[in-house]
């Protein structure tokens, strides 16, 4: 007895379908390629600077403790004329801090900024690693010449730590105490006052290690406690006013 030809139309269709689906696992989809550090490029002084946003057929890269980010996206900004195109082709970690954006200023020494303003500088590389592409990092200071962290970039980042730490701790300290409100006018000037206790000038201890100056700040302080050392009563104001004007 002769065999159908539709069971061999039937069998060389469950072949091909068999073939189809193993196909992708002998032969998978070769996976989208993905940035990696380890295939960042290195870049030198002289190399940055051509990615200035000159040039419009070139990405703008700016540097920051030596991380290179393409900031192309924000080319109105970082682009030839734009307000931040002086950090554009360069690292100028100190200028995000300092406000300096001439000469001198245009430099990624941190030599004798404060923790508050190092942690600044730190916050504001981890601002372009969210927001723009990390394209490499730039030998020098920050990186040697196999693109690995110098001992002054992890000193950088030590300091930048210590200060969140103190300024954790300072904010702790002064919780205990409550500040002053404080109000001003063109008409009438600056006033503090203390809805509970009196208003005192006090000095905040950690502020030197913070910023590298002495400052004080304004708390409200219970009549039991204005003998204590280093409470100062505001000029003009009376011993037990409970606001005033400066």
């Amino acid at each position: 007895m002769g065999v159908s030809p539709f069971v061999g139309i039937a069998i060389t269709i469950a072949l091909i379908s068999l073939f189809f689906a193993l196909y992708p696992l002998t032969h998978p989809h070769p996976a989208s390629p993905s940035p990696s550090p380890s295939s960042f490029r290195l870049f030198t002084v002289e190399d940055l600077a051509i990615y200035n946003g000159t040039d419009d057929g070139l990405p703008i890269l700016l540097g920051i403790l030596g991380s290179v980010f393409d900031v192309t996206k924000g080319k109105s900004h970082y682009g030839k004329g734009g307000g931040y195109n002086h950090f554009s082709g360069r690292d100028a970690s100190r200028a995000f801090v300092s406000g300096n954006f001439t000469g001198d200023g245009l430099t990624d020494s941190l030599v004798g900024l404060s923790s508050t303003e190092v942690k600044s500088v730190v916050e504001w590389r981890d601002f372009y690693t969210r927001t723009y592409i990390p394209v490499g990092k730039l030998v020098g200071r920050y990186y040697d010449s196999d693109g690995k962290p110098t001992k002054y970039l992890k000193g950088v980042e030590a300091k930048a730590a210590r200060g969140a730490q103190l300024i954790e701790k300072q904010k702790k300290e002064e919780a205990k105490i409550p500040g002053c409100n404080s109000k001003w006018s063109q008409d009438e000037g600056s006033e503090v006052w203390c809805d509970t206790g009196y208003p005192r000038l006090v000095q905040r201890p950690l502020e030197i290690a913070l910023t590298g100056k002495m400052s004080k700040r304004c708390a409200c302080y219970n009549e039991t406690d204005l003998d204590q050392p280093g409470l100062e009563v505001y000029e003009g104001c009376g011993f037990l006013s409970k606001s005033c004007r400066l």
